[in-house]
């Protein structure tokens, strides 16, 4: 008997419904089943779209029957963050507020998946508004579980599309990453996930109302797929990358670029700013050393990366200074102790004057400049995508040492945010029964070579997912 359906990688499920291996429908009704069996023991989708996808499916067939080309996601299921509007469906954010929020057209990243025959299937739990820290827990929807491990996190904020990819429910997952948001789940879970380049993938970030949110929101979120496999995960770019009329920083670049002379130099880092960084990453950053040595690429031991703490520092004052006049009326909607994660932030670092805010502007430049210049001398950088293991649910919102903690984990994830620069996060084993990873980080707008560097990478070290959730039990 052949694996199921939804076990097929994404690639592979788009090429039977073009050839008619499988019908559509079909393909939809495993997924369909799969969710069934699994949600309710990790709870990541959190709005099933099952009638609609079944009758999108059905139109995939009916327009092979006639002869129609399909696209290059024809049939495939994906998972859509509760952040993202899908059109007939709320957008809810995981908050009590936002449940009738129905979204009156996709989003563009949603947009240019349907067009290409992928079929969104549910929309997939995060912590509220984002804002509630970087465990997947929602004031709507309750607690997303690590299929690892149910008494770790699963990361976030783009958690419910990691743990749904992870367990087979969906191939693809539509999340979105400011700091971390997609690429910290993907190594929690054992999945692969991008970041792209400020300005590659178009979006719109208009869903709560008619007006833009300020230069930060502009030009820190960018959405991003994740799935099992890197090839999926290029599918997936190709597919989203482009321009649309409502983004006009989108901009029109290539999807490679030049090739590189020689040997690609890839610098390595595996305790960004020298803050520390757990055995088990550590090991993680020298086994996929070691893999792109194998396949060619010389690998270059460096001491840091460009400006750490400052980078951090400017992405908080920043942050905290746009965010600071909503606050008063956001905290009230994020639910019992969900305002606890900002707080902390808020309290510790006050808004900057008009002056203060105009200087950090130029601070932000300069810090991409040099950036720029370090990515000039290597194209790629290999290092975590956050320094520890899965930590337990809840750390970032428990106290100030908790939030630290996170926030250190995560850094290198927030300074590559910051700095706008495209990153692939890809699994490199298991260390005591838990995922672990790396993120390799480019030149802007070199997705190509980040994809390039992952694929070798998993090429060497293996694909970890699909996998059935695991019962609670002693981690190590």
């Amino acid at each position: 008997m052949r694996d199921p359906l939804w076990k097929m990688s994404a690639t592979e499920q788009a090429e039977a419904v073009r050839t008619a291996e499988v019908s559509a429908v079909e393909l939809v009704d495993s997924h369909l089943e799969r969710i069934a069996e699994v949600n309710p023991r990790v709870n990541a989708v959190t709005q099933l779209m099952a009638e609609r996808a079944r009758a999108d499916a059905a139109r995939t067939d009916r327009r092979r029957a006639a002869g129609e080309e399909l696209g290059p996601l024809a049939g495939v299921p994906f998972t859509v963050k509760e952040t993202t509007p899908v059109e007939g469906v709320p957008t809810t954010f995981g908050a009590e507020r936002f449940r009738d929020l129905v979204a009156r057209a996709d989003a563009p990243p949603v947009a240019r998946l349907r067009a290409a025959g992928a079929v969104p299937i549910g929309h997939s739990n995060m912590p509220t508004l984002i804002l509630a820290g970087m465990h997947t827990r929602s004031e709507l929807f309750g607690d997303t579980v690590n299929p690892w491990h149910p008494g770790l996190t699963p990361g976030g904020s783009s958690g419910g599309d990691a743990v749904a990819v992870a367990t087979g429910m969906a191939p693809l997952g539509l999340g979105n990453d400011s700091g971390g948001s997609v690429r910290v789940p993907a190594q929690f879970c054992g999945v692969a996930g991008l970041k792209p380049s400020t300005g590659r993938f178009p979006a719109d970030h208009r869903v709560l109302g008619p007006d833009d949110p300020g230069p930060a929101s502009q030009m820190l979120v960018t959405d991003g797929p994740l799935a099992r496999s890197v090839a999926d995960l290029r599918l997936a770019y190709e597919v989203l990358a482009g321009t649309d009329p409502r983004d006009p920083r989108a901009v029109p670049v290539p999807l490679r670029g030049e090739p590189l002379p020689g040997p690609v130099r890839i610098a390595v880092v595996a305790d960004p700013g020298g803050h520390g960084v757990h055995p088990a990453v550590r090991g993680a950053v020298r086994a996929a050393a070691d893999a792109l040595r194998d396949a060619g690429y010389e690998v270059c031991e460096v001491e840091d990366v460009p400006r750490i703490d400052e980078a951090l520092d400017a992405y908080g004052r920043i942050t905290v200074t746009e965010f600071a006049p909503t606050w008063p009326v956001v905290r009230t909607l994020l639910g019992d102790g969900g305002d606890r994660y900002i707080a902390m932030a808020m309290e510790r670092t006050p808004p900057a004057s008009t002056d203060g805010f105009m200087k950090l502007m130029g601070t932000w430049m300069s810090i991409r400049r040099s950036w720029a210049e370090f990515l000039d001398a290597y194209p790629l950088l290999l290092g975590p995508s956050f320094t520890e293991p899965p930590v337990e649910p809840g750390l970032e919102s428990r106290d100030e040492a908790g939030r630290d903690r996170v926030g250190s984990g995560m850094r290198l994830c927030t300074v590559t945010s910051f700095v706008g620069v495209p990153a692939v996060a890809v699994p490199t084993g298991l260390a005591d029964g838990l995922p672990c990873g790396v993120q390799i980080v480019g030149r802007a707008f070199r997705e190509d070579l980040c994809l390039d560097a992952a694929r070798a990478v998993e090429d060497r070290l293996g694909v970890l997912t699909p996998i059935d959730p695991r019962p609670a039990g002693p981690v190590g």
